[in-house]
Protein backbone atom coordinates (compact mmCIF):
# COMPACT_ATOMS: atom_id res chain seq x y z
CA UNK A 1 0.00 0.00 0.00
CA UNK A 2 1.30 3.51 -0.86
CA UNK A 3 1.33 6.24 1.60
CA UNK A 4 0.98 9.84 0.93
CA UNK A 5 1.85 13.15 2.72
CA UNK A 6 0.33 16.57 2.01
CA UNK A 7 2.79 19.40 1.95
CA UNK A 8 0.99 22.79 2.85
CA UNK A 9 3.57 25.65 1.50
CA UNK A 10 1.84 29.16 2.53
CA UNK A 11 4.65 31.81 0.74
CA UNK A 12 4.94 35.56 0.16
CA UNK A 13 3.24 35.21 -3.20
CA UNK A 14 1.00 31.92 -3.27
CA UNK A 15 0.01 29.11 -1.26
CA UNK A 16 0.57 25.56 -2.87
CA UNK A 17 -0.78 22.48 -1.35
CA UNK A 18 0.57 19.04 -2.65
CA UNK A 19 0.10 15.60 -2.15
CA UNK A 20 3.20 13.49 -2.40
CA UNK A 21 3.46 9.56 -2.28
CA UNK A 22 5.80 8.12 0.02
CA UNK A 23 8.90 8.53 -2.74
CA UNK A 24 8.56 12.46 -3.09
CA UNK A 25 6.36 12.38 -6.39
CA UNK A 26 3.72 14.84 -6.95
CA UNK A 27 0.40 12.94 -6.80
CA UNK A 28 -1.60 16.31 -6.97
CA UNK A 29 -1.57 19.75 -6.10
CA UNK A 30 -3.20 22.89 -5.93
CA UNK A 31 -2.18 26.51 -5.66
CA UNK A 32 -3.96 29.77 -5.04
CA UNK A 33 -2.34 32.87 -5.00
CA UNK A 34 -2.25 35.59 -2.35
CA UNK A 35 -4.22 39.24 -2.35
CA UNK A 36 -1.79 42.28 -2.99
CA UNK A 37 -0.80 43.53 0.66
CA UNK A 38 -2.39 46.20 2.06
CA UNK A 39 0.36 49.59 2.19
CA UNK A 40 -1.40 52.22 3.94
CA UNK A 41 1.45 54.12 4.89
CA UNK A 42 5.10 53.52 4.66
CA UNK A 43 6.89 50.58 6.80
CA UNK A 44 2.63 48.86 7.56
CA UNK A 45 2.68 45.88 5.20
CA UNK A 46 -0.57 43.53 5.94
CA UNK A 47 -2.09 40.60 4.64
CA UNK A 48 -5.69 41.70 3.59
CA UNK A 49 -8.59 40.41 5.96
CA UNK A 50 -8.23 36.36 6.40
CA UNK A 51 -6.47 35.59 3.02
CA UNK A 52 -3.52 33.25 4.45
CA UNK A 53 -6.23 30.38 5.68
CA UNK A 54 -8.50 31.72 2.95
CA UNK A 55 -5.91 30.48 0.33
CA UNK A 56 -4.97 27.40 2.16
CA UNK A 57 -8.68 26.24 2.23
CA UNK A 58 -8.82 26.68 -1.16
CA UNK A 59 -5.50 25.29 -2.43
CA UNK A 60 -6.10 22.28 0.22
CA UNK A 61 -8.94 21.70 -1.63
CA UNK A 62 -8.30 21.79 -5.06
CA UNK A 63 -5.01 19.60 -4.16
CA UNK A 64 -7.58 16.73 -2.79
CA UNK A 65 -10.02 16.78 -5.55
CA UNK A 66 -6.99 16.13 -7.94
CA UNK A 67 -5.99 12.87 -5.39
CA UNK A 68 -7.02 9.63 -6.38
CA UNK A 69 -6.46 7.87 -3.86
CA UNK A 70 -8.20 7.13 -0.72
CA UNK A 71 -8.24 9.99 2.06
CA UNK A 72 -7.42 7.31 4.73
CA UNK A 73 -3.93 6.44 3.34
CA UNK A 74 -2.87 10.17 3.73
CA UNK A 75 -0.48 10.02 7.23
CA UNK A 76 -0.01 13.28 7.25
CA UNK A 77 -0.08 17.26 6.58
CA UNK A 78 3.34 18.78 7.08
CA UNK A 79 2.61 23.27 8.03
CA UNK A 80 5.38 25.51 6.24
CA UNK A 81 4.44 29.27 6.39
CA UNK A 82 6.03 32.63 5.68
CA UNK A 83 8.59 33.73 8.17
CA UNK A 84 8.52 36.71 10.51
CA UNK A 85 4.98 37.53 10.48
CA UNK A 86 3.10 38.41 13.40
CA UNK A 87 -0.41 36.99 13.88
CA UNK A 88 -2.73 38.70 16.90
CA UNK A 89 -5.39 36.48 17.73
CA UNK A 90 -8.72 36.77 20.11
CA UNK A 91 -9.61 34.37 22.70
CA UNK A 92 -11.26 32.34 19.85
CA UNK A 93 -7.97 32.47 17.93
CA UNK A 94 -9.67 34.08 14.91
CA UNK A 95 -7.75 37.39 13.92
CA UNK A 96 -7.88 41.06 15.69
CA UNK A 97 -5.61 42.05 13.41
CA UNK A 98 -4.83 41.66 10.02
CA UNK A 99 -1.47 39.58 9.95
CA UNK A 100 1.77 41.65 9.79
CA UNK A 101 3.52 40.66 6.84
CA UNK A 102 7.31 40.06 7.20
CA UNK A 103 7.93 43.43 4.81
CA UNK A 104 6.10 45.11 7.72
CA UNK A 105 8.25 47.57 9.86
CA UNK A 106 6.44 46.94 13.15
CA UNK A 107 7.94 43.10 13.08
CA UNK A 108 11.58 44.48 13.55
CA UNK A 109 10.36 46.23 16.79
CA UNK A 110 9.23 44.12 20.50
CA UNK A 111 5.24 44.25 20.59
CA UNK A 112 3.09 47.03 21.98
CA UNK A 113 -0.14 45.80 22.86
CA UNK A 114 -2.40 48.58 21.80
CA UNK A 115 -5.66 46.24 21.66
CA UNK A 116 -7.47 44.34 24.79
CA UNK A 117 -8.79 42.11 22.61
CA UNK A 118 -5.21 40.48 21.65
CA UNK A 119 -5.41 36.92 23.83
CA UNK A 120 -2.23 35.93 21.73
CA UNK A 121 0.45 36.77 19.60
CA UNK A 122 2.04 33.88 17.07
CA UNK A 123 3.51 33.49 13.71
CA UNK A 124 1.73 32.92 10.79
CA UNK A 125 2.20 29.02 11.66
CA UNK A 126 0.70 29.19 14.96
CA UNK A 127 -1.84 31.07 13.42
CA UNK A 128 -2.68 28.26 10.89
CA UNK A 129 -1.40 25.70 12.99
CA UNK A 130 -4.68 26.93 15.15
CA UNK A 131 -7.60 27.50 12.41
CA UNK A 132 -6.21 23.64 11.03
CA UNK A 133 -6.41 21.70 14.71
CA UNK A 134 -8.12 23.90 17.57
CA UNK A 135 -4.81 24.21 19.52
CA UNK A 136 -2.63 27.14 20.32
CA UNK A 137 0.62 25.49 19.66
CA UNK A 138 3.43 26.33 17.22
CA UNK A 139 6.87 25.03 15.56
CA UNK A 140 9.64 26.38 17.53
CA UNK A 141 11.53 26.89 14.71
CA UNK A 142 9.37 29.39 12.78
CA UNK A 143 10.29 32.14 15.85
CA UNK A 144 12.93 34.93 13.73
CA UNK A 145 13.08 38.04 14.45
CA UNK A 146 11.40 39.43 17.89
CA UNK A 147 10.38 36.65 19.81
CA UNK A 148 11.48 35.78 23.46
CA UNK A 149 12.59 32.62 23.03
CA UNK A 150 15.76 30.59 23.78
CA UNK A 151 17.07 29.27 19.83
CA UNK A 152 19.84 26.79 21.50
CA UNK A 153 17.04 24.93 23.70
CA UNK A 154 13.93 25.51 21.59
CA UNK A 155 11.81 26.57 24.80
CA UNK A 156 10.66 30.48 25.75
CA UNK A 157 13.02 32.44 27.66
CA UNK A 158 12.65 32.42 31.86
CA UNK A 159 11.09 35.42 33.09
CA UNK A 160 13.18 38.41 33.69
CA UNK A 161 14.31 41.42 32.13
CA UNK A 162 15.60 39.68 29.06
CA UNK A 163 11.99 38.10 28.20
CA UNK A 164 10.18 41.50 29.21
CA UNK A 165 11.97 43.82 26.45
CA UNK A 166 10.03 41.83 23.90
CA UNK A 167 6.93 43.79 24.89
CA UNK A 168 4.87 40.18 25.72
CA UNK A 169 3.23 38.16 28.17
CA UNK A 170 3.78 34.44 28.55
CA UNK A 171 0.24 34.01 28.76
CA UNK A 172 -0.09 35.88 25.25
CA UNK A 173 2.47 32.56 23.83
CA UNK A 174 1.79 29.49 22.45
CA UNK A 175 2.64 26.14 23.24
CA UNK A 176 6.40 25.29 21.69
CA UNK A 177 7.30 21.67 19.80
CA UNK A 178 10.13 20.73 17.56
CA UNK A 179 10.22 20.16 13.81
CA UNK A 180 8.88 16.48 12.99
CA UNK A 181 6.22 16.65 16.07
CA UNK A 182 2.71 16.49 15.90
CA UNK A 183 1.09 19.90 16.43
CA UNK A 184 -2.74 18.31 16.14
CA UNK A 185 -4.96 17.23 14.08
CA UNK A 186 -7.51 18.20 11.77
CA UNK A 187 -10.83 19.47 13.16
CA UNK A 188 -14.32 19.18 11.66
CA UNK A 189 -14.43 22.95 10.67
CA UNK A 190 -11.05 22.62 9.01
CA UNK A 191 -11.47 19.26 7.27
CA UNK A 192 -14.38 20.71 5.52
CA UNK A 193 -12.89 23.84 4.95
CA UNK A 194 -9.73 22.22 3.17
CA UNK A 195 -10.91 18.79 1.97
CA UNK A 196 -8.18 16.98 4.52
CA UNK A 197 -9.13 14.64 6.44
CA UNK A 198 -10.46 14.56 9.98
CA UNK A 199 -8.18 13.93 12.72
CA UNK A 200 -4.99 14.12 9.93
CA UNK A 201 -2.09 14.70 12.17
CA UNK A 202 -0.94 18.35 11.49
CA UNK A 203 3.14 17.93 11.64
CA UNK A 204 5.79 21.08 12.39
CA UNK A 205 8.24 21.99 10.29
CA UNK A 206 10.51 25.01 10.31
CA UNK A 207 10.91 28.85 9.14
CA UNK A 208 9.87 28.81 5.27
CA UNK A 209 14.26 28.79 4.23
CA UNK A 210 14.76 25.87 6.28
CA UNK A 211 12.17 23.70 5.21
CA UNK A 212 12.64 24.47 1.90
CA UNK A 213 16.45 23.18 2.11
CA UNK A 214 15.48 20.05 3.62
CA UNK A 215 13.05 19.53 0.90
CA UNK A 216 15.90 20.50 -1.39
CA UNK A 217 18.33 17.76 -0.44
CA UNK A 218 20.61 19.73 1.12
CA UNK A 219 22.79 18.27 3.80
CA UNK A 220 26.85 18.14 2.41
CA UNK A 221 28.91 20.75 3.56
CA UNK A 222 30.34 21.62 -0.11
CA UNK A 223 26.58 22.10 -1.04
CA UNK A 224 24.64 25.20 -1.26
CA UNK A 225 20.97 25.90 -1.63
CA UNK A 226 20.30 29.09 -3.47
CA UNK A 227 16.38 30.05 -3.08
CA UNK A 228 14.72 32.11 -5.59
CA UNK A 229 11.68 32.79 -4.37
CA UNK A 230 10.11 36.65 -3.12
CA UNK A 231 13.44 36.51 -0.77
CA UNK A 232 16.53 35.55 -2.77
CA UNK A 233 19.02 33.60 -0.36
CA UNK A 234 21.84 31.03 -0.01
CA UNK A 235 22.45 28.78 2.63
CA UNK A 236 24.06 25.63 3.89
CA UNK A 237 23.64 23.73 6.85
CA UNK A 238 25.99 22.85 9.98
CA UNK A 239 25.66 21.42 13.59
CA UNK A 240 27.74 24.48 15.09
CA UNK A 241 25.52 27.48 16.65
CA UNK A 242 27.57 30.34 14.81
CA UNK A 243 26.78 33.29 16.43
CA UNK A 244 29.04 36.06 15.93
CA UNK A 245 29.71 36.09 11.81
CA UNK A 246 29.62 38.93 9.69
CA UNK A 247 28.41 37.28 6.51
CA UNK A 248 25.70 34.91 7.34
CA UNK A 249 23.39 34.47 10.11
CA UNK A 250 22.62 31.14 11.99
CA UNK A 251 18.73 29.89 12.61
CA UNK A 252 16.95 26.87 13.67
CA UNK A 253 16.98 24.27 10.50
CA UNK A 254 14.07 22.15 10.20
CA UNK A 255 15.94 19.00 11.32
CA UNK A 256 16.11 18.88 15.12
CA UNK A 257 19.84 19.35 16.12
CA UNK A 258 21.07 21.13 13.35
CA UNK A 259 21.18 24.87 12.03
CA UNK A 260 20.98 26.76 8.82
CA UNK A 261 23.42 29.03 8.10
CA UNK A 262 21.68 31.77 5.65
CA UNK A 263 23.70 34.19 3.92
CA UNK A 264 22.72 38.11 3.43
CA UNK A 265 20.00 37.98 0.63
CA UNK A 266 17.63 39.93 -1.63
CA UNK A 267 14.59 41.27 -0.64
CA UNK A 268 11.77 41.52 -3.10
CA UNK A 269 13.90 39.07 -5.54
CA UNK A 270 12.26 37.26 -7.89
CA UNK A 271 9.48 40.09 -7.04
CA UNK A 272 11.33 41.75 -9.54
CA UNK A 273 11.11 39.23 -12.15
CA UNK A 274 7.30 39.97 -11.87
CA UNK A 275 7.66 43.45 -11.85
CA UNK A 276 9.49 43.47 -15.42
CA UNK A 277 6.75 40.87 -16.42
CA UNK A 278 3.88 42.66 -15.82
CA UNK A 279 4.98 45.90 -16.90
CA UNK A 280 4.36 44.57 -20.66
CA UNK A 281 0.53 43.64 -20.34
CA UNK A 282 0.19 43.39 -24.52
CA UNK A 283 2.73 41.35 -25.34
CA UNK A 284 1.53 39.12 -22.25
CA UNK A 285 -2.08 38.76 -24.67
CA UNK A 286 0.25 38.38 -27.70
CA UNK A 287 2.06 35.42 -26.10
CA UNK A 288 -1.22 33.93 -24.65
CA UNK A 289 -2.41 33.90 -27.67
CA UNK A 290 0.01 32.14 -29.33
CA UNK A 291 -0.09 29.21 -26.83
CA UNK A 292 2.81 30.12 -24.61
CA UNK A 293 3.96 32.16 -21.98
CA UNK A 294 5.08 36.08 -21.35
CA UNK A 295 8.02 34.62 -19.08
CA UNK A 296 8.51 31.88 -22.11
CA UNK A 297 9.19 35.10 -24.92
CA UNK A 298 11.09 37.19 -22.32
CA UNK A 299 12.90 34.22 -21.83
CA UNK A 300 13.94 33.78 -25.58
CA UNK A 301 15.09 37.36 -25.90
CA UNK A 302 17.04 37.44 -23.26
CA UNK A 303 19.04 34.30 -24.18
CA UNK A 304 19.67 35.71 -27.19
CA UNK A 305 21.43 38.64 -26.03
CA UNK A 306 24.81 38.17 -24.79
CA UNK A 307 26.25 37.41 -21.48
CA UNK A 308 26.68 40.76 -19.87
CA UNK A 309 23.53 42.31 -21.38
CA UNK A 310 25.75 44.64 -23.87
CA UNK A 311 26.80 46.62 -20.66
CA UNK A 312 24.00 46.73 -18.53
CA UNK A 313 23.70 46.41 -14.97
CA UNK A 314 21.06 46.16 -12.89
CA UNK A 315 21.27 46.89 -8.79
CA UNK A 316 18.74 44.93 -6.85
CA UNK A 317 16.93 47.04 -4.16
CA UNK A 318 13.72 47.15 -4.35
CA UNK A 319 12.84 46.75 -0.98
CA UNK A 320 14.99 49.17 1.33
CA UNK A 321 15.68 47.67 4.79
CA UNK A 322 14.32 49.29 8.09
CA UNK A 323 17.88 50.09 9.68
CA UNK A 324 18.76 51.93 5.75
CA UNK A 325 15.35 53.54 4.05
CA UNK A 326 17.90 55.36 1.44
CA UNK A 327 18.30 51.51 -0.68
CA UNK A 328 17.26 51.81 -3.86
CA UNK A 329 17.65 50.06 -6.91
CA UNK A 330 19.36 50.89 -10.51
CA UNK A 331 19.63 50.00 -14.08
CA UNK A 332 23.20 51.46 -15.15
CA UNK A 333 24.97 51.23 -18.65
CA UNK A 334 22.04 52.15 -21.15
CA UNK A 335 23.84 53.05 -24.51
CA UNK A 336 21.45 52.76 -26.99
CA UNK A 337 22.21 48.96 -27.93
CA UNK A 338 20.11 47.07 -25.83
CA UNK A 339 16.08 46.00 -25.75
CA UNK A 340 13.56 44.15 -23.26
CA UNK A 341 15.66 41.19 -23.80
CA UNK A 342 18.65 43.05 -22.27
CA UNK A 343 17.00 44.39 -19.75
CA UNK A 344 15.80 40.94 -18.82
CA UNK A 345 18.66 39.62 -19.10
CA UNK A 346 20.32 42.25 -16.84
CA UNK A 347 17.97 41.31 -14.24
CA UNK A 348 18.93 38.10 -14.03
CA UNK A 349 22.42 38.44 -13.96
CA UNK A 350 22.03 40.83 -11.51
CA UNK A 351 20.53 38.36 -9.14
CA UNK A 352 23.42 35.81 -9.92
CA UNK A 353 26.20 38.24 -9.44
CA UNK A 354 24.07 39.50 -6.06
CA UNK A 355 24.16 36.01 -5.27
CA UNK A 356 27.27 34.56 -6.10
CA UNK A 357 29.00 37.28 -4.16
CA UNK A 358 27.34 36.86 -1.07
CA UNK A 359 27.21 32.89 -1.09
CA UNK A 360 30.67 33.29 -1.94
CA UNK A 361 31.65 35.39 1.49
CA UNK A 362 29.51 32.80 3.80
CA UNK A 363 31.12 29.90 2.54
CA UNK A 364 34.70 31.77 3.13
CA UNK A 365 33.48 32.38 6.57
CA UNK A 366 32.14 28.90 7.03
CA UNK A 367 35.74 27.80 6.08
CA UNK A 368 34.44 25.88 3.30
CA UNK A 369 34.28 25.04 -0.41
CA UNK A 370 30.73 24.89 -2.50
CA UNK A 371 31.13 22.71 -5.01
CA UNK A 372 27.78 22.35 -6.21
CA UNK A 373 24.94 24.66 -6.06
CA UNK A 374 20.87 23.20 -5.83
CA UNK A 375 18.75 25.75 -6.83
CA UNK A 376 15.13 25.73 -5.68
CA UNK A 377 12.06 28.22 -5.61
CA UNK A 378 9.83 29.88 -8.74
CA UNK A 379 13.35 31.25 -10.64
CA UNK A 380 14.69 27.44 -10.97
CA UNK A 381 12.00 26.68 -13.59
CA UNK A 382 13.96 29.08 -15.84
CA UNK A 383 16.50 27.19 -17.88
CA UNK A 384 18.59 30.51 -18.99
CA UNK A 385 18.44 31.22 -15.10
CA UNK A 386 19.89 28.11 -14.15
CA UNK A 387 22.56 28.52 -16.55
CA UNK A 388 23.35 32.16 -16.01
CA UNK A 389 24.30 30.62 -12.13
CA UNK A 390 26.39 28.21 -13.51
CA UNK A 391 28.28 30.66 -15.58
CA UNK A 392 28.58 33.06 -12.70
CA UNK A 393 30.05 30.52 -9.44
CA UNK A 394 31.70 28.77 -11.91
CA UNK A 395 30.50 25.82 -10.28
CA UNK A 396 27.53 22.83 -11.28
CA UNK A 397 23.63 24.15 -10.72
CA UNK A 398 21.45 21.94 -9.71
CA UNK A 399 17.80 21.80 -9.89
CA UNK A 400 15.46 18.73 -7.91
CA UNK A 401 12.09 17.06 -9.60
CA UNK A 402 10.26 18.90 -7.06
CA UNK A 403 10.44 22.65 -8.04
CA UNK A 404 8.75 23.48 -4.59
CA UNK A 405 11.43 22.61 -1.96
CA UNK A 406 9.03 23.88 0.90
CA UNK A 407 6.11 21.73 0.38
CA UNK A 408 8.28 19.21 -0.12
CA UNK A 409 10.46 19.83 2.89
CA UNK A 410 6.91 19.88 4.40
CA UNK A 411 5.65 16.12 3.78
CA UNK A 412 9.16 15.31 4.74
CA UNK A 413 8.27 16.55 8.29
CA UNK A 414 5.16 14.79 8.28
CA UNK A 415 7.07 11.64 7.02
CA UNK A 416 9.21 11.63 10.32
CA UNK A 417 6.85 12.32 12.63
CA UNK A 418 4.19 9.16 11.52
CA UNK A 419 7.50 6.57 10.33
CA UNK A 420 6.82 6.88 7.06
CA UNK A 421 10.19 6.94 6.98
CA UNK A 422 12.47 6.74 10.12
CA UNK A 423 14.61 9.55 10.06
CA UNK A 424 14.72 13.09 8.31
CA UNK A 425 18.06 11.50 6.29
CA UNK A 426 16.16 8.75 5.22
CA UNK A 427 13.35 10.42 4.14
CA UNK A 428 15.41 13.11 2.20
CA UNK A 429 17.41 10.28 0.31
CA UNK A 430 13.84 8.67 -0.28
CA UNK A 431 11.75 11.52 -1.69
CA UNK A 432 14.59 14.30 -2.97
CA UNK A 433 15.47 13.72 -6.41
CA UNK A 434 17.31 15.29 -9.48
CA UNK A 435 15.74 16.91 -12.35
CA UNK A 436 18.55 18.34 -14.39
CA UNK A 437 22.24 19.78 -14.31
CA UNK A 438 24.09 22.95 -15.85
CA UNK A 439 27.89 23.31 -16.05
CA UNK A 440 29.39 26.54 -16.60
CA UNK A 441 30.76 27.66 -19.67
CA UNK A 442 34.84 28.35 -19.24
CA UNK A 443 34.09 31.77 -21.39
CA UNK A 444 31.31 33.59 -19.23
CA UNK A 445 32.38 32.26 -16.75
CA UNK A 446 35.59 33.97 -16.93
CA UNK A 447 33.62 37.06 -18.18
CA UNK A 448 31.45 37.19 -15.18
CA UNK A 449 34.64 37.25 -13.22
CA UNK A 450 35.40 40.43 -14.63
CA UNK A 451 32.01 42.04 -14.24
CA UNK A 452 31.67 40.68 -10.62
CA UNK A 453 33.80 43.59 -9.52
CA UNK A 454 31.94 46.26 -11.54
CA UNK A 455 28.49 45.01 -10.04
CA UNK A 456 29.76 45.13 -6.60
CA UNK A 457 31.47 48.44 -7.13
CA UNK A 458 28.15 49.88 -8.69
CA UNK A 459 26.17 48.95 -5.49
CA UNK A 460 28.82 50.69 -3.29
CA UNK A 461 28.35 53.84 -5.44
CA UNK A 462 24.94 54.14 -5.85
CA UNK A 463 24.66 54.05 -2.35
CA UNK A 464 25.75 57.93 -1.37
CA UNK A 465 23.27 58.98 -4.43
CA UNK A 466 20.14 56.80 -3.24
CA UNK A 467 21.44 58.91 0.14
CA UNK A 468 20.42 62.37 -1.37
CA UNK A 469 17.73 61.38 -3.26
CA UNK A 470 16.35 59.99 -0.14
CA UNK A 471 16.25 63.23 1.51
CA UNK A 472 14.27 64.86 -1.26
CA UNK A 473 11.07 62.92 0.20
CA UNK A 474 10.76 61.67 -3.54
Amino acid sequence: MTRYLVGIDNGSQSTKVTVFDEDGRVVSEGRRPLRPAVTPRPGVVEHPDDDLWSSVGEAAQEALRGFPGSPSDIEAVGLCTIRFCRAMLRADGSLAHPVLSWMDDRVSAPYRHLDDSVARVTTSSGYLTHRLTGEFRDTNANYQGRWPIDTTTGHWLDDGPAFDAFGLRRDQLVDLVAPGEVLGRVTAEAAERTGLPLGLPVVATANDKAVEALGSGLRAPDEVLLSLGTYIAAMAVGTDDVREADHFWTNSAAEPGAHLYESAGIRRGMWTVSWFRDLFPEAADEAARAGRSLEDVLGDEAAAAPAGAGGLLTVLDWLAPTERPHRRGAFLGFDGRQGRGHLYRSILEGIALTMADRSAAMAAELGRRTERVVVAGGGSRSALMMQILADVTGVETVRNAVGDGAGLGAAICGAVATGVHPSFAVAQEAMVRERDRFRPDPAAHALYRRLLDVHRDAAAATDSLNRRLHALEL
